[in-house]
């Protein structure tokens, strides 16, 4: 892929039927808030692209789909469509997909996944550039493959081959094509294109009771957890000095008392770690420690907005630079613990690593208002009565609840 192209980047994500969502689909921007009350699904959205970034990545299903793994809240089981009832074969499962933009254009992937009676990827296709660049289906049950079949354009239509039914065969791709024909370059720059884009999605989650906490200095890739972010915030005072700059200038914007800086102590037993202080200037270096569960997630989400692939742990493309990656952020509860003018803050620094590029932001919130007045956000509304209220512009498009189950249930077969 040529390194001047545009950022390949998920611009729709695809609920087909997936725990309460069925038939809807999202338009995704630079930046997304989902807004409503608890339990209408707006953690769900965000948890089935964090499941397609981990199988562009390479993850076997069940490693992905496993309730310790955090990814999705439940686990497998979590993961079907509510009230669903398996087939006369026992089999049931969900169905979930995306679109990437980039140098070819738009580019669609679904994937069908069955959950019962044996977790497997039972269906998958990936299209672009006015083709079908890659299909599966479950031959036979009894074997742990699915029959792949992509475009080659040669001497032979269509290749066909075994693969693996526990990861996802766009991912795979590139391993098994050679790219000789102009059909075989087509489908690896298809699969590069959605793999690039999935792979840069980043679920934050901040968890300010184990922020609190001296770390040592070399555990420096922030985690979703954020749980060693003093150690990143003296990486990227050293190294990232204008990126520093912004977050103490954000933290002094929205937080209470003096903030002149934020910097490191030595700490822990032997003062090998390192824990984070903000400078207070006449009332002295207050450790992170004392802040607050808001100020501590505000801290964290602030410096995920302001750096990038290399410095948040995610497992992003190789074969190109940080520079030519774009980050989709997942922050679920952007504004847990914050008040408007924290989170509007936020907004205002994912506005700006967007301009750059760099970061997206796919958000959700309880407040729809929160955003009121900001240009370039997007903002789905999320209500009890219908699971989504779509606004003009903001595109979620729910289909009906039957015509979501009928295409999952008919992708498993």
């Amino acid at each position: 892929m040529n390194a001047k192209s545009e950022r390949p980047i998920v611009t729709e994500l695809r609920l087909s039927a997936f725990k309460s969502h069925r038939g809807a689909s999202f338009a995704l921007g630079p930046l997304t808030v989902l807004a409503g009350p608890s339990g209408t699904g707006k953690s769900s959205v965000l948890e089935a692209l964090a499941v397609l970034g981990r199988l562009a990545g390479g993850e076997e299903l069940d490693e992905v789909l496993a309730a310790e793994a955090g990814v999705v809240r439940g686990g497998v089981g979590a993961c079907v469509p509510h009230g669903a009832q398996p087939d006369a074969e026992g089999r049931r499962g969900f169905r979930i997909g995306c679109t990437a933009d980039g140098p070819l254009g738009p580019v669609r992937l679904d994937v069908a996944v069955q959950t019962e009676p044996e977790l497997r990827i039972v269906g998958e296709r990936l299209t672009g550039a006015g083709e079908t660049l890659l299909t599966t289906a479950l031959r036979d049950p009894g074997r742990r493959t699915v029959q792949a079949a992509w475009h080659t354009a040669g001497a032979v239509p269509v290749t066909r081959a075994p693969l693996p039914d526990d990861r996802l065969a766009t991912a795979l791709l590139p391993l098994r094509v050679a790219g000789t024909t102009e059909g075989q370059r087509l489908v690896l720059a298809g699969a590069e294109q959605m793999v690039v884009a999935l792979r840069g999605v980043f679920a934050v989650e901040p968890l300010p009771h184990r922020m609190r906490q001296p770390v040592a200095v070399k555990d420096g890739m922030l985690r979703k957890a954020c749980d060693n972010l003093s150690a990143v915030l003296h990486r990227t005072e050293g190294e990232c000095r204008t990126r520093h700059a912004a977050l103490v200038r954000a933290m002094r914007a929205v937080c209470s008392g003096p903030v002149e800086g934020l910097t490191t102590v030595p700490a822990g037993p032997d003062g090998a770690g390192v824990l984070a202080v903000v400078d207070r200037g006449p009332l002295g270096l207050v450790p992170v420690d004392r802040l607050g569960d808001g100020e501590l997630r505000f801290l964290a989400l602030g410096l995920v907005l302001l750096t990038g692939p290399d410095v948040l742990e995610v497992d992003t493309s190789g074969e190109l630079l940080p520079a030519f990656q774009a980050l989709t952020v997942l922050a679920d509860g952007l504004d847990l613990g914050l008040d408007r003018a924290q989170t509007r803050e936020l907004l205002g620094l994912a506005g700006q690593a967007a301009e750059r590029g760099h970061i997206r932001l796919l958000g959700t919130a309880h407040d729809p208002a929160v955003a009121e007045g900001m240009g370039g956000v997007s903002v789905v509304e999320f209500g009890r009565s219908s699971r989504v209220a779509a606004q003009p512009g903001h595109a979620a498009q729910p289909a009906q609840a039957a015509e979501g189950e009928a295409r999952a249930v008919a992708a498993m077969r």
